[in-house]
Formats: C-alpha cells, structure tokens, sequence
C-alpha cells in the first residue's frame, strides 16, 4: 500500500482540463485488478462449478500473479532499495500463507480486495491532484512576438524579457507581461481563482497562463517563461508534495517498525494457538495470516496524506497555495496572525482620500497640471484621480520643484500657480480658511499627506493623500476572527498616527508602530503563539521565516515568497479565514481517520485470532478502512475559501 508521490509531468502526461483523466499508470492498475478478479472467478468456477482441477489453479494462478506482482515488485524494492518493510510484503505473504493450507480462494479474494482497494486509492488521490496538475497545461506552446518590427511565432523557451507579445482574443498569456497598446478583459481564474473577468488597460501585469477575452493588446514580457507566475506555482505545488506534516512524518517513520512487529508476531500467534490452544496445523496457521492482514497499518499510512493533499489542492483552486502539507497542519494551531501594513493591509499605491474645495473640479484640474512635472508618488496619486474622473489638467508652463515644499509654475495668464506642503502656502503668503485648517489637521491626525492647492494668494483646495487600504479589509480582519483567530495584530514601521488610522479602519484593536524590522522578530517571539506572519516586501521576510508560519501576498517581493510557507496567489487576504478553516478541518479530519484506523486493527485483530473472523472478512475490514479514509480525505476538495 504504497503512498502517493511527488508530481512530475511533462506536458503529454498533463490533463487537459481539471476533470480527472485514466493516465497510463491508473490503466495499468485497473487492468490488473480486472484480471486478478478473472482468475479469482475463474478459479472458484473451476473449484465449485466444474470441478476442474486444472481450470481450478489456472484461474487461481492468474489471480495470484496479477494481483501479486506488483504488490511483491513493491515489496522487494521497498525491502532492497529502501531497507524498510511495508505493508505490501503481509499482503503477499498473507496470500501466499492461505494457499500454502489449502485455502487459495480466500488469498484470491485478499489480492483482488487489496489490488481493487489500491486502484480506487490511486483513483481517488490523483483527484486530489488534479488541481495541481491543471497547471501544467496552462501554458501555450508559444506565442507571436513582436521584435524589431517583425512578428513572428516563438517557442515557449526562446521569449525573453523585452519581446513583444501580440495577443489575440482567446489566447492564453505565454509570460508574464505588461500592456503596451490595447485595452481586454482577461480571464484569471486558472491562476488566481477571481471568478470575474479583469479589465486590463495600458500599464496593468498580465500573468501566464491566463486567458485573453475579448480585445487584442500587445505586451512587453516582464518574465521569461520559466520564471514566470505559472512557472512558479507549478514549481511550488511540486516542492510541496515532498515536504509533510509532523504526523506524516511520524506515520512513515513508524511504518517499516510496525510491519516488522507484525511479521514477527505472526510466527509467535501461530505458537500460541498451536501448542497453547492445540488447533490444528491448518486452523492456527489461518488464524495467523489472518491476524496478518487485519494488523496491517494501510490506512493508518493513508490516512494523513489522503488528507493533506485534498486539503492543498481545494486551497490551490481557490487561490491560496500552501507550500507543504506541514504548513497546512500549522495553520490549523495558529491563534496569533501579525499583519505588516504597507503592501499587505494596504495596497502600497499612494491615493487621494479627500478633496476639500469650492470648486473640487477646477482644485483638480489645477493639481493634475502642477503635478503631472512631478514624478513624486503623490504627485503621480494626484494626477491618476484627476484622469479617473474624466478632469482634464490645467496648462502650466515653467514648472519648477522646490524641494521639501512641492512645485511651482505659471497659467496661462501670467500668474502663479503652486502645490504643495503647508511650507510652500506660508511662502506663497496664502491665507487658508477656517475649513482648510481643519481638513488639515484631520489629515494630520490620521497620518495622511497634504497637498494644498493655490493661485497666487488664493488656496484653492486642500487633497490628502495616503495609502488606501486593501478592498474588503475590514471584512477580512473579521472574517479570521470568526474563524477561530484570538489574537489579529498590525506591525509597521509607519508613525504611531498612520497605524492607529489604519487599525481603527480594518477594526483592529491592537497594533505596533515605529518598528524596525529586528523590532518585528522580537515582537513576533513575544506574540502568544502559534503566530502566523502575513507580508509582502523584503524587510518582512526575517519576521516571515522567524514565526511557526509565515504567508506572503502574491503582488510581493520574490524575497517574501520564498520566505513564506503559505502564498496567496491574489493577494486576497479574505481568503485568509477560509484557508483556517479548512485547515482546522484536515486537522479533524485527520484524527477521526486515525482513531478509526487503529480502532479498527484494535478490534478486528483479537477477534482474528479468536478465530471469530475469517480471512475475507478481515480483508474486508482491513481494504474497507483504507478506502474509507481516502474518501473522508477527499471530501476536503468540495471546501470552499
């Protein structure tokens, strides 16, 4: 009963779509089990039928080798090349004992149960894959290129950054890219689970592997393919099939021990019913292959990775990635989520917040004039509002930057125009009303930049400017407290001001300002724990990899990322709460398969030597276990984040 492995597909072996596909390996196995079930029946047709003695063993013979080489084959390799036993070998074993006492139908039904039990495990585990190995299929096999004003058609491999990709409606995206011409709407659910259409206009990323609409645009690749998005969550979902949770790890561990004791304590059982009991030969050594099978630990082996991996990949369809299964496993104990501010709860994009003026479209229209000379990310804040709104800016001439102040320039009518700081109005000798000096100090109070406009003496408006908080945040906060989480708290390097703002805007009650990035290590050891750690720039990668799990948001550095045990492919911290409870879920889940699992080898195994349950029976038990943990596993997949 072997486990599953990590994936590795070239394209040819990846499905097509999400649905589940038979792969080579699968057909082989069901081909295998149909053939032990032939001979199984024809054997006993031959025994009790016709009474054929050489149909009789040509059947049984047909089922023993189809149904017992591969468990054997696995056996040796498990035995030779990994030096460890493994529950394959008593299965084996215990169908070969039941022939050697004359009862070659009953290890017939042990290897068609155990085969039939093996493919419906590999069914149904590969359906917990299928979310990963979608991925795979994602990509184009090329795309049209742009480069020295020729298109032409380019492998997936040979674009490189700073080709042009034209890209037609209904095509997928090759690399990861940034619109030059075009505006579309694109279709990112295979990457980040938004169900929505995105509209994409010049300027905004588009990620590998999603699907253009309805518009043709041009791109410039920001990414080669193979460090592309896609790339990465392929790369990712792989590395996170090799790495387990404490429990899997225990569980394997205690295998190849467990399978010796039980081996070990077959001859011993036979012992003591012969010469304790005196059954006879052939009753003690059934009872003994009995024992065999039923004490084999297949679904306590199963029971944790049929679990994770359902777990992971209904995780993966809806947007958020865990890097391990034992990333899943800490998530289910965390009670501590510490958030950075800057670029996780807000969108580290500065945004006008407020307008305070007589005539709000001409204070724009003005700003939008002075700061379009300004590369400044306030400046740039300013000029995008105005854009959104349809205003069109104000013609100045002779700008001119004073630095520590804002800018200042000429209209058209020769007079002076300016924006900027408090600073810059006292220069300009303006006089602000009673209001301004009130939006002012509100401003001031929650942290946000002001941005006063003027004409001469004459202030015109005041703009604050700040950070503008991710959409949704404070249903978010909310939403993990509901979850199960005791203790949500923001860490930022901003002023004290800035994160009492923001915390009081996302709802939440506890918050550190002013901190240094060793200030957030510290602070994350002293946190009641487990602590998870959410963030998104390089300064938060020590705190990321310092606390029991750390959870990047996908717009992030690379740094953050590889830091992180857990990625939120959208950025969605929404998706935070749902990723909880479904971890908390496989934790259950987890024990109710475990406690049934050795319950039932507790239960049947006395009883299988009591002679009170025969070797079919205790192969039903024991294949019916397996097959029942799988399936609780696998009902993980329909969760919902």
């Amino acid at each position: 009963m072997t486990t599953s492995s990590p994936i590795h597909l070239s394209r040819a072996e990846a499905p097509a779509s999400g649905r589940f596909v038979l792969t080579p390996a699968l057909r082989t196995a069901v081909l295998l089990t149909g053939l032990t079930l032939l001979g199984l029946l024809t054997g006993l047709a031959g025994e009790h039928l016709l009474r054929v003695p050489a149909v009789m063993w040509g059947g049984y013979a047909l089922a023993y080798l189809a149904g017992g080489i591969p468990a054997g084959r696995e056996a040796l390799r498990s035995l030779f090349v990994e030096k460890k036993l493994d529950v394959d070998l008593l299965m084996v074993l215990a169908a070969l004992g039941a022939a050697s006492i004359g009862q070659a139908a009953d290890g017939g039904i042990l290897l068609f149960l155990f085969s039939l039990s093996n493919t419906l495990q590999d069914w149904a585990m590969g359906r917990t894959k299928n979310a990963i190995q979608a991925l795979m299929n994602l990509n184009p096999e090329g795309a049209t290129v742009r480069r020295g004003g020729v298109e032409k058609w380019c492998e997936l491999g040979e674009i490189r950054i700073g080709d042009v990709l034209v890209v037609k409606p209904g095509e997928r995206i090759a690399a990861d890219a940034r619109v030059l011409r075009g505006s579309t709407s694109v279709d990112e659910s295979p990457i980040t689970g938004e169900s929505v259409p995105i509209d994409k206009e010049i300027g905004a990323a588009l990620a590998s592997g999603t699907v253009n609409l309805n518009g043709s645009v041009e791109a410039e690749v920001t990414r080669p393919a193979g460090e592309s998005t896609l790339a990465r969550l392929v790369s990712l979902m792989e590395e996170a099939q090799t790495q387990k949770s404490r429990t899997e790890s225990v569980t394997e561990r205690w295998e190849s021990p467990y399978a010796l004791i039980v081996l070990l304590s077959v001859p011993l059982v036979y012992v003591l019913l012969r010469y304790g009991f005196t059954l006879p030969v052939d009753q003690a050594w059934y009872r003994a292959m009995t024992f065999m099978v039923v004490a084999s630990p297949c679904a306590v082996v199963i029971s944790t990775p049929a679990v994770m991996l359902s777990a992971m990949a209904a995780a993966a369809r809806h947007g958020v990635l865990f890097k391990s299964s034992a990333a899943l496993d800490a998530l289910a104990g965390v009670q501590t989520v510490a958030f950075d501010k800057t670029g996780t709860l807000t969108q580290a994009k500065m945004t006008v917040t407020q307008i305070v003026a007589d005539d709000e479209p001409a204070a724009l229209s003005l700003a939008a004039g002075l700061e379009g000379h300004s590369e400044h990310p306030i400046a740039q804040a300013v000029v995008t509002v105005a854009r959104d709104r349809g205003i069109a800016p104000e013609h100045v001439q002779d700008a001119q930057a004073i630095p520590g102040h804002g800018i200042t320039a000429v209209d058209a009518a020769g007079q002076t125009v300016w924006a900027g700081n408090l600073r810059l109005a006292q220069r300009q000798h303006a006089v602000l009303s009673d209001t301004q000096r009130a939006a002012l100090s509100t401003l001031g109070a929650q942290g946000a930049s002001s941005v006063i406009v003027g004409r001469g003496a004459a202030v015109l408006g005041v703009m604050g400017v700040a950070d503008a908080l991710r959409p949704g945040m404070a249903d978010a906060i909310q939403a993990l407290r509901n979850s199960g989480i005791a203790h949500p708290v923001m860490l930022t390097g901003d002023r004290q001001e800035v994160a009492q703002t923001v915390a009081a805007e996302v709802g939440l009650t506890e918050f550190r300002a002013e901190l240094l990035p060793e200030d957030k290590l510290r602070i994350i050891g002293e946190l009641p724990g487990p602590v998870a750690m959410v963030g998104d720039g390089v300064n938060d990668a020590p705190a990321l990899a310092r606390a029991d799990l750390g959870v990047a948001v996908a717009s992030g550095t690379d740094v953050a990322i590889e830091s992180a045990d857990v990625v939120l492919i959208r950025s969605d911290l929404g998706k935070l709460a749902g990723a909880v409870r479904l971890a908390r879920a496989a934790r259950r889940t987890v024990i109710t398969n475990l406690v049934f699992a050795f319950g039932v080898i507790l239960i049947v195994a006395p009883l299988a030597v009591a002679g009170k349950v025969p070797l079919p029976l205790g192969v039903i038990a024991h294949e019916g276990g397996t097959v029942f943990v799988v399936f609780m596993g696998l009902r993980l997949l329909r969760h919902r984040l």
